[in-house]
């Protein structure tokens, strides 16, 4: 069965640093697009990033929505099927449900997707609260 879990989350002061794990299970992570996502109360998901699947001679590449700011790092870990969002310099306006994803697609060459409505498989989410 696919299961994706996200954990990590809490509450942390403007300026620090979390990092969430989506911990996959019933697929091997690494060869399938991951995205994150976040959704604020009252608002739209939108997509913090992704990072495409491994190919036979291809290692997936993270790309970042606006948001990011070039605050964000996503990472796979292969050694425990999981893939990482490193969070630095946190603000305010960063609150919100964190959620990741995937397609489920398997092989697909490289790129991913920043629209949430591309991928089908989703965790239940975690809470990440910035605040003083």
């Amino acid at each position: 069965q696919v299961q994706l879990v996200e954990s990590g989350g809490g509450q942390v002061q403007p300026g620090g640093s979390l990092t969430l794990t989506c911990a996959g299970s019933g697929f091997h992570m690494p060869y399938y697009r991951i995205g994150w996502f976040l959704q604020a109360p009252g608002k739209e998901r939108e997509a913090v990033g992704c990072i495409d699947g491994d190919g036979r001679s291809y290692r997936g590449v993270p790309v970042y929505g606006d948001s990011t700011e070039s605050r964000f790092t996503i990472s796979k870990d292969y050694t425990d099927n999981t893939v990482h969002l490193q969070m630095n310099a946190l603000k305010s306006d960063d609150t919100a449900i964190y959620y990741c994803a995937t397609d489920l697609v398997s092989n697909a060459g490289p790129g991913c997707y920043l629209k949430a409505q591309k991928y089908d498989r989703w965790g239940q989410g975690t809470q990440v609260t910035v605040a003083s």
